[in-house]
C-alpha cells in the first residue's frame, strides 16, 4: 500500500497500519514541524518527506499510485476551544489543500481510500466541511479504547466502521507512580512556561478552566472544590504532598503509542508531550483501518 499523510505529525497513521498488519510499500509525509519530523524519522527512517502541503502541486510524486490518503488537518480555526474563525483563519484555508489533493487523486484513482480527522466544532463549520469533503463523519471518543477523553470527527469512505467496544481503561492504570482523581485524561499537556515554583499556579493550571489532570505523589488526591479553597488561601499544609504533571511515557500510553516512540527521541519535557497531544489515538485509527478491504 502507498500512503500519503498530510499534516502528518509523528506518523500515528503509520503506526496504526503496522498494528493491524497492513503492509506499507511507500509512506509519503507532509509535515513542517521539525521535532515531529525528527520523531517520525527515528521510528520510520524510510519515510519520504514532501514538506509544505500548500506546495502539493510541485511535489515529485505519482498521485495515481496513492492507495490511502490521511489528514489530521489543523483544528485551531474550527475548534470550540479556539477563536473559531473558520476560513477567515489562514490555517482554516489549509482544508482546501487537503480536499484539492483528494479531488486530484480521485481523478486518477477513483478507488482512493481516505481518512480525515478534526475536533468538535459549531454546526455551520461541520456542515461546511461535510460538503467540502463529500461525506458525513463518524464521531468516536478515544475513551472507548484508551485512558484519554478525546472526542473527534473522522471523515472516511471506509465502509462498515462501527463504534469501538468500551474497554474500561482508567488513567490510574497507566501512571508510572502516584494517584489521580480523574478516571480519564482530559488533555495531555498544559503550557506553563515561566513557571516560578508557585504551587497555586500549578494547581490552577490543572484544576481551573483550562482542564487537565494532575498526579499526586505521597498524598491523596484533592478534589477540584477543595483545591480551589486552597488556592483562595494562597497557602498549603506542610504535609500536603506533591503534585506533578503527566510524564512523556504516560502521555504515550494515553495515546496508545508504542512506549518510547517519542520519549526515546525527545525525552521527558513539555515539547514532547505537546507533540504527542497533537497526534492521533493510535488504537482508534487502527480500529477504523480494520475495515479497509484486503486484497
Amino acid at each position: 500500500m502507498n500512503v500519503l499523510s498530510l499534516f502528518d505529525g509523528i506518523g500515528c497513521g503509520r503506526i496504526a497500519l503496522d498494528r493491524i498488519g497492513i503492509k506499507v510499500d511507500n509512506y509519503f509525509a507532509s509535515e513542517i514541524e521539525p521535532l515531529s519530523t525528527k520523531v517520525l524519522d527515528f521510528n520510520y527512517p524510510k519515510t519520504k518527506h514532501l514538506g509544505d502541503v500548500t506546495k502539493w502541486k510541485d511535489w515529485n510524486i505519482d498521485f495515481s499510485k496513492i492507495d490511502l490518503l490521511l489528514a489530521g488537518f489543523p483544528c485551531q480555526s474550527w475548534s470550540l476551544a479556539g477563536k473559531q474563525k473558520g476560513l477567515d483563519d489562514e490555517r482554516g484555508q489549509l482544508v482546501y489543500s487537503m480536499t484539492g489533493i483528494l479531488k486530484h487523486i480521485k481523478s486518477l484513482n477513483p478507488n482512493i481510500i481516505f481518512l480525515f480527522e478534526n475536533v468538535k466544532m459549531k454546526p455551520e463549520y461541520l456542515d461546511l466541511l461535510n460538503e467540502e469533503i463529500g461525506v458525513y463523519p463518524l464521531r468516536i471518543n478515544s475513551k472507548l479504547l484508551s485512558t484519554g477523553l478525546r472526542d473527534r470527527y473522522y471523515w472516511t469512505n471506509i465502509k462498515g466502521v462501527e463504534q469501538p467496544k468500551y474497554l474500561g481503561l482508567k488513567l490510574t492504570d497507566i501512571l508510572e507512580s502516584g494517584k489521580t482523581d480523574r478516571e480519564k485524561s482530559l488533555c495531555i499537556t498544559k503550557r506553563y512556561e515561566g513557571f516560578s515554583g508557585s504551587q497555586s499556579y500549578l494547581r490552577r493550571r490543572y484544576f481551573g478552566k483550562s482542564m487537565g489532570q494532575a498526579v499526586f505523589e505521597d498524598c491523596e488526591p484533592i478534589n477540584q472544590k477543595e483545591m480551589w479553597k486552597l488556592d483562595d488561601r494562597k497557602e498549603y499544609p506542610e504535609n500536603d504532598g506533591t503534585i506533578r504533571s503527566l510524564t512523556t511515557l504516560e502521555c504515550e500510553r494515553i495515546q496508545t503509542l508504542p512506549e518510547g516512540y517519542v520519549g526515546n527521541v525527545l525525552g521527558d519535557n513539555m515539547k514532547a508531550k505537546g507533540i504527542i497531544g497533537n497526534g492521533w489515538t493510535v488504537d482508534v485509527i487502527a480500529h477504523i483501518f480494520k475495515n479497509i478491504p484486503q486484497s
